[in-house]
């Protein structure tokens, strides 16, 4: 599957103190590897993509490789099987809390 790794994402947050945490918290486990394919470093981050060739438009976090979450702008090659965990609070840590976050899901 390939994803784009999109832009201007970094004035978005939510309650689970760091991306890669709301990765593990709604359904990804424990992130330990970087989702590229064929890539054997460390996951250091949650990155936002959204899905290549797809008219899914919606913002997902998967664990990248500092290499590869610097590939802004740019499609990568994930496994078909990769949880992609929904970056839309409202559908996660935002859900029934009361809090008030601002999430966009376009880009």
């Amino acid at each position: 599957m390939r994803v784009t790794n999109i832009r201007g994402t970094a004035d978005h947050s939510c309650k689970c103190g760091s991306w890669l945490k709301h990765w593990e918290n709604h359904g990804g486990g424990n992130a330990a590897l970087c989702t590229q394919q064929f890539c054997i470093r460390w996951a250091d981050v949650g990155a936002h993509v959204v899905k290549a060739d797809d008219a899914d438009n919606s913002w997902y976090i998967i664990p990248l490789c500092n290499d590869h979450d610097r590939l802004v702008g740019q499609e990568i090659e994930i496994p078909d099987f990769a949880t992609l965990v929904s970056a839309n609070i409202k559908e996660t840590c935002g859900k029934n809390s009361g809090q008030i976050l601002h999430q966009e899901n376009q880009h």
